[in-house]
C-alpha cells in the first residue's frame, strides 16, 4: 500500500507542479500521518461505544465499532509478564520503549495469576482506579482488593496491584496497545537519479492501517507535504478532502 500513496500524493502535487516530496521527507510524513490515524482509532471507538449505549449506532454492515476494532486489534498484544521494579514487591514496569524496549501504547488489561513452581492460576483482571480511590479501598474490609477481585493504579511507567501479595516474578501480566511500526518506501536509484520502489530492501516496511484508510493517509500527507513546500492550495486541498471523508 505504501507505494500506491506515494503515486497518489505524487501525482497529486505534479499535476499542479506544486513541488516534489523527497524518498526521505515522504517517511517521515507517512510516519506522522500512520500515527495521527492510528490515535485517532481510540477517540472514533469512544465514540461509537457513545453511539451504541444511546441505541444512535448501525449494526451488521453498518457497525462502525467492529470496523474500528478489527484496526485496533491489528496493534494488540499478547499476555506479557510485566517486570518488577524491586523483588518481592507488587509495583511492576510497563512495558515502554524506556524500561523493557517494547513499543508499548496504552494498557488494555492487567491480569493476575497465582504461581506455583511450573503452575500458574488464573486469579482476576484488575481494575484501574486512580490513586485517591485506592486509598480508601485499602481502608475498608468491604471494598478492599482481594485476590479473586484485584486491582491496580498507574503512575507513569509502573502500575501497583492490589493486594500486594502479587509480588513474585509471573504473578502479574499485561496485554497493551502497541504503536504502529514506521513505515519506509524503499527503493533503488536509476541512472537518471529517479529512485524506484524496490521492497525487496530489509528496511523496507509497508502501513500496519487497513486499507480503506488509504485515503486518509493520502490527505494527512499531502497536508504535512503542503506546509513544508508552503502551497496553502494543497493543504486546503488534504483538509477538504478530509472534511468529506469524516462526511461520509
Amino acid at each position: 500500500m505504501i507505494n500506491s500513496v506515494r503515486n497518489t500524493v505524487l501525482s497529486i502535487l505534479n499535476k499542479n507542479n506544486y513541488g516534489y516530496i523527497s524518498p526521505s521527507d515522504f517517511n517521515l510524513y507517512a510516519k506522522q500521518a500512520q500515527l495521527e490515524i492510528f490515535e485517532s482509532y481510540f477517540a472514533d471507538y469512544n465514540m461509537q461505544v457513545a453511539k451504541e449505549n444511546a441505541r444512535m449506532s448501525g449494526t451488521g454492515y453498518a457497525d462502525l465499532k467492529q470496523t474500528i476494532e478489527e484496526a485496533m486489534e491489528v496493534f494488540l498484544m499478547p499476555e506479557t509478564i510485566l517486570t518488577q521494579v524491586a523483588p518481592s514487591t507488587n509495583e511492576y514496569y510497563l512495558p515502554s520503549l524506556i524500561t523493557t524496549g517494547d513499543d508499548y501504547f496504552m494498557v488494555n488489561k492487567i491480569l493476575c495469576y497465582d504461581v506455583q513452581g511450573l503452575v500458574s492460576t488464573f486469579k482476576g483482571e484488575a481494575e484501574k482506579v486512580n490513586h485517591s480511590k485506592i486509598t480508601s479501598l485499602l481502608m475498608s474490609n468491604l471494598t478492599s482488593p482481594s485476590e479473586t477481585f484485584p486491582a491496580y493504579t498507574q503512575q507513569g511507567l509502573t502500575v501497583k496491584v492490589y493486594p500486594d501479595t502479587f509480588n513474585d516474578v509471573g504473578e502479574v501480566k499485561c496485554v497493551y496497545f502497541r504503536y504502529p511500526f514506521d513505515p519506509k518506501w524503499t527503493y533503488v536509484t536509476l541512472l537518471n537519479g529517479e529512485p524506484s520502489f524496490d521492497q525487496s530492501q530489509p528496511d523496507y516496511k509497508d502501513f500496519e492501517l487497513p486499507i480503506e484508510d488509504e485515503m486518509k493517509l493520502v490527505t494527512k500527507i499531502l497536508q504535512y507535504a503542503g506546509v513544508s513546500i508552503r502551497e496553502a492550495e494543497v493543504v486546503q486541498f488534504a483538509k477538504l478532502e478530509e472534511q468529506q471523508q469524516k462526511a461520509q
